[in-house]
C-alpha cells in the first residue's frame, strides 16, 4: 500500500455514504449522480486495497475497515471545515459572545460592559458564564476569558492580569487591637474548590496553625462568587482572589485581617483561536479589557504599599 493519501474527494465521498449509510443519500447531499458516488467508494477500495462496504440489496453497510476508518475521516474533515471557517468574514459582526467564569462575569465584567457598549453601540453582548474551558469546536463563542496557566493547546491566548489570592472577612468579625490569629483560627472556613487554591490554603492554615480537620466548620464551594455573600454576612474566612473583592477592600466592606497573600501562578488570558482575534469586534473588546484591568493592578499596588509590605 502507498503511503501517500488516498484522492481526498473520495475520501469526502466516503465521509457522507459511511455516516448516512447511503449511497443515494450521499449523491444527494453532494449534487451528484449515485453512479458517480459508487465509481468513487471504488476509487477509494483500491487505493487502499481494503472492502469499506457490504453492498446489500436495498442499502450498504460499513466493514470492518470502513468503521476503522469512518473516525479519522470525520475528525479529518471536522478540522478541516473548523479551519477554513475561521478564516471566513465574522457572520455576526454586531454580537460578540463571550465566555468567562461566573465569579469575575458577575463581580468584575458585567458591571463594567456599560462602559464598552456606550463607546461601541452597535455591538451587542451575550455573556456564557462557564468554568469549562472552550474548545470553540462547533460552537458560536468569539472569545473567552479563562483563569489560569496561559496553557490553551491549539488557541492563542493572550496575557491579561496577574492575580493573588488574599484572607478576607468582614470588619465586625475580628478585633484588631487583639491577637488575631487566634481569632481567625476559631472563624469558619469558607472554601473555593479551585485547583488555583490548594497550596494558598495549606500556606494559609499554617500561619493559623491550624488544618481543614480542626477546622470549626466549613463550607465548600465551586465557584468563589457564591463567597463573597456569606463572607459580607459575617459568616466566616475565606482565601479569594483580590480582583473579585479589592472595590469591597477599597471601601472597608471587607479587610484583610493579616499581612498574607499567595500568587498561585494562574492569571487571567483572553482565549481563541487566532483567526478570532482579527475579527474587529474582537479587536475592540481586547483593547478595551486591557486597559480596564489595568485598575487592579493599580489597586493591588496601592494595596501592598499601605502596611501590607510583609506579606508572605
Amino acid at each position: 500500500m502507498s503511503d501517500r493519501l488516498p484522492p481526498l474527494n473520495a475520501l469526502r465521498v466516503f465521509r457522507y455514504a459511511a455516516e448516512s449509510l447511503s449511497f443515494k443519500s450521499a449523491a444527494e447531499s453532494l449534487f451528484v449522480t449515485q453512479a458517480a458516488v459508487s465509481q468513487q467508494i471504488r476509487t477509494l477500495e483500491q487505493n487502499l486495497g481494503v472492502k469499506l462496504f457490504e453492498r446489500l440489496n436495498r442499502e450498504v453497510a460499513l466493514t470492518t475497515a470502513g468503521k476503522q476508518l469512518l473516525p479519522f475521516v470525520t475528525r479529518g474533515f471536522a478540522a478541516f471545515e473548523e479551519g477554513v471557517a475561521g478564516l471566513r468574514d465574522d457572520p455576526e459582526p454586531n454580537l460578540l459572545i463571550i465566555t468567562a467564569l461566573p465569579s469575575f462575569s458577575s463581580r468584575w465584567l458585567v458591571p463594567r460592559l456599560g462602559k464598552f457598549q456606550a463607546e461601541h453601540a452597535s455591538i451587542n453582548i451575550h455573556i456564557s458564564p462557564s468554568i469549562t474551558v472552550e474548545t470553540f469546536s462547533g460552537s458560536n463563542i468569539d472569545i473567552a476569558i479563562r483563569y489560569g496557566k496561559g496553557n490553551y493547546p491549539g488557541l492563542r491566548a493572550q496575557f491579561l492580569q496577574h492575580d493573588f489570592l488574599v484572607p478576607v472577612c468582614h470588619p465586625d468579625v475580628v478585633d484588631m487591637n487583639s491577637d488575631v490569629i487566634p481569632q481567625l483560627a476559631a472563624m469558619p472556613l469558607l472554601f473555593d474548590e479551585g485547583q488555583d487554591l490548594d497550596n494558598g490554603w495549606q500556606l494559609f492554615l499554617k500561619k493559623l496553625n491550624l488544618s481543614k480537620e480542626k477546622a470549626v466548620s466549613r463550607l465548600v464551594v465551586t465557584d468563589s462568587t457564591m463567597l463573597v455573600e456569606p463572607i459580607l454576612c459575617k459568616q466566616g474566612i475565606s482565601l479569594l482572589r483580590y480582583s473579585l473583592v479589592y472595590e469591597l477592600l477599597k471601601h472597608g466592606q471587607l479587610i484583610c485581617p493579616i499581612p498574607f497573600y499567595y500568587q498561585s501562578g494562574y492569571s487571567y488570558y483572553l482565549v481563541a483561536p487566532d483567526a478570532h482575534f482579527q475579527r474587529p469586534k474582537v479587536a475592540l473588546f481586547e483593547r478595551w479589557l486591557i486597559n480596564e484591568m489595568k485598575e487592579i493592578g493599580q489597586h493591588w499596588s496601592e494595596f501592598r504599599g499601605n502596611g501590607l509590605s510583609l506579606m508572605t
